[in-house]
């Protein structure tokens, strides 16, 4: 039940616009799907999801070939668009109906009460969807896209247009889904994909500068070979901690050591035990980590489109 992208390209007038890009988003994990305006995101996710055929390379989902299976993995994804289509004249639960329809889904009453209820419509479910807020109307289609309740599902920019609370509720609904479907997530918000995504792939100009969980990215782009503390008696004798095989280096500034390691590397167990045998109190030991907003400067700043 994942989705598997390999050698992905897709050319526009010479120019290739996605560029041999391969990651797995995998059931149980919400993939956070990042890059600039332009970068490729939008032309990946629509190829994924079979509305446009890639000029080279393969997608499988849930076992299925996008190329030669288009339907089938139709069927398996729940898909929001950043420019929500809706019918707008239509009434939200009629919508839904229509949708529910499509989908030849079972119980469609039943269904489309628990999906009303999950995505907050339930007092919204009567009006004309035209007649909408913003915020409103992306709850509609997250409905629609969740309302086969497909085992993947592609989300792009989802929570645009919603206010702070409406965030907190659709948030803690993709956080719920991700438990047990394969989530692939965009959003320009990057708090918001700090907080909801377990590994981000970020594209520039279509080529992929990043897949890892975001916990290792960023200790990797802050600089993980570096580790602070600060000693309750100040300067110590670092001599002993030197031994420790890793530790390239100790500087002190300002009532704070900084430790440079070779690789990255566990070394705090060690350095405890190093300290308490020299009866040296570690008031703090800290390894910073970028946030995702500095990495994705950080990896995308080479054509300034943030």
């Amino acid at each position: 039940m994942s989705v598997i992208v390999k050698d992905l390209t897709k050319v526009y007038d010479g120019r290739p616009v996605v560029n041999q890009i391969s990651f797995v988003a995998k059931p149980g994990e919400i993939l956070g799907f990042l890059g600039p305006n332009g970068a490729g995101k939008t032309t990946t996710m629509k190829m994924i999801c079979c509305y446009t055929q890639p000029t080279s390379g393969s997608i499988t989902v849930n076992g299925h070939d996008a190329l030669s299976e288009p339907l089938l993995v139709r069927k398996n994804i729940g898909y929001l668009p950043e420019h929500n289509p809706l019918y707008e004249e239509m009434y939200v639960k009629e919508f839904l109906q229509f949708i529910a329809s499509i989908h030849k889904i079972e119980n469609k009453a039943k269904r489309i009460s628990e999906v009303i209820e999950l995505t907050g419509l339930g007092k919204e479910q009567n009006k004309i969807i035209g007649t909408l807020s913003k915020g409103y109307r992306q709850r509609v289609g997250l409905a629609q896209a969740i309302l086969h309740d497909s085992k993947v599902l592609i989300l792009d920019e989802p929570t645009s247009g919603l206010d702070t609370n409406q965030l907190v509720d659709i948030r803690n609904l993709i956080r719920s889904l991700g438990k047990e479907k394969t989530v692939i997530f965009s959003s320009h918000i990057m708090q918001e994909v700090q907080a909801l995504c377990d590994r981000v792939v970020i594209i520039n100009d279509g080529i992929l500068v990043a897949d890892e969980s975001i916990d290792v990215l960023s200790r990797r782009m802050a600089g993980s070979r570096q580790l602070f503390l600060r000693f309750e008696r100040g300067q110590i004798n670092t001599a002993p901690f030197m031994e420790l095989d890793g530790i390239e280096g100790m500087t002190f500034n300002q009532g704070l050591y900084t430790v440079t390691m070779k690789e990255e590397i566990e070394l705090r167990p060690a350095i405890f035990h190093i300290a308490a045998k020299e009866n040296q109190a570690i008031i703090e030991m800290r390894q910073e980590k970028a946030n995702i907003e500095e990495i994705f400067r950080k990896l995308t700043k080479a054509k300034d489109h943030v």
